[in-house]
């Protein structure tokens, strides 16, 4: 924890400590947050999975795929202090075991897919949560049409505060992809919203796999937006530049961020030709999504990272898993990631501070050219 805007930093234990205790194999995983101008509130958003016996030391457990659920904790202190640690379940006769409809904890999944998927508080005061689920299939099993690593539809929750600093939680629309175009569904969303109340959505895809096994499917990132303050949304498309045109990113990890001045970035892997499933993960690049198309403007793309001849003897080089904040004293946006090689045997961290510049008033014509 930092009390001077990180400029030196201490190490305190958790209060309370949600996590020694647990029985071995049971994991409680932080993975994004967000503070609520509107109550001062921080939200932290917890992977979880309670599995005796399972293997700390593995990474993305298959059994996961059945059995992460939701957890949710609220500090009214800035991260000092914590009034609780409880799953994330829908109001209304839902339970623990079945969070949410279609959901059903030891069948199918709930989690967040990773960094890009945080919570954005509505200028209404909404909470909303874009998390991923893994579909159950006619059969009551896991449905995977494609045979790939995982298969994801995208749900957005929504969080209404409560007297008692806790959330009333519900689930919107569910979007859902084409197997014949996304062999892994629609993964890992991340939001944005915009002055006009518009929510956009971007979303991770995939090609390759059994449907794909020559990687002819083009290689997007898909959208979807929301006029209702986040309860319904279009159907996912490629999404792309302002132009009209749509660009390659493998299946990585992206994320929208919102600057103080208004502006909205997008952060993520844009590739020159067509991808192959994940890779490649670089170069690492940053754009200005536009206000009016919700698209992203060719012109402001600026390449953060890509491979240079140093990097060579290491092995693969990867650029995801990224994380943004906005330095409040001096308004840098501040971009830190992990270098890691040879297929993430090894890391090696970067920060990246950028200056961003107010966004430029839209001018309206005169009374006269009207």
């Amino acid at each position: 924890m930092s009390d001077n805007n990180g400029r030196t930093w201490q190490s305190k234990p958790m209060m309370p400590d949600f996590v020694t205790g647990l029985p071995h194999g049971y994991r409680r995983e932080p993975v994004t947050s967000v503070v609520d101008g509107f109550t001062g509130r921080l939200l932290t958003i917890v992977n979880a999975l309670d599995t005796p016996g399972l293997d700390p030391k593995i990474n993305e457990p298959p059994v996961a795929q059945q059995t992460y659920y939701l957890r949710y904790r609220v500090s009214e202190g800035g991260g000092r202090s914590w009034l609780f640690d409880e799953p994330v379940v829908q109001v209304g006769g839902f339970t623990a075991q079945h969070p949410f409809e279609g959901v059903w904890i030891g069948k199918n999944a709930i989690y967040l897919g990773d960094l890009g998927c945080i919570p954005i508080v509505t200028r209404t005061g909404r909470v909303l949560l874009p998390v991923q689920t893994t579909p159950l299939g006619p059969d009551g099993q896991l449905w995977n049409p494609n045979g790939g690593h995982s298969y994801t539809d995208v749900l957005v929750l929504r969080g209404t505060w409560t007297n008692g600093a806790r959330l009333a939680w519900r689930a919107t629309q569910r979007l859902v992809g084409n197997p014949n175009r996304t062999p892994r569904g629609l993964i890992e969303p991340t939001l944005a919203e915009f002055s006009d109340g518009r929510i956009l959505m971007v979303m991770r895809g995939s090609n390759g796999g059994q449907a794909d096994p020559h990687y002819k499917l083009p290689s997007y990132k898909w959208f979807a937006f929301s006029s209702d303050g986040g309860e319904t949304w279009s159907a996912p498309e490629p999404w792309g530049f302002e132009d009209g045109s749509t660009f390659f990113s493998p299946s990585s990890m992206s994320a929208l961020f919102r600057h103080s001045s208004g502006r909205c970035f997008w952060v993520g892997n844009l590739a020159e030709s067509n991808c192959q499933g994940n890779l490649p993960r670089w170069p690492l690049v940053v754009g200005e999504v536009d206000s009016r198309t919700l698209k992203l403007k060719r012109s402001s793309l600026l390449a953060v990272d890509a491979p240079t001849s140093a990097d060579q003897s290491r092995g693969r080089l990867d650029l995801s898993h990224c994380t943004l904040i906005e330095d409040r004293k001096t308004k840098q946006i501040v971009l830190t990631y992990p270098r890691s090689y040879n297929a993430y045997q090894s890391n090696e961290w970067a920060t990246v501070r950028l200056a961003v510049r107010p966004a430029k008033p839209r001018l309206l014509p005169s009374p006269k050219s009207r």
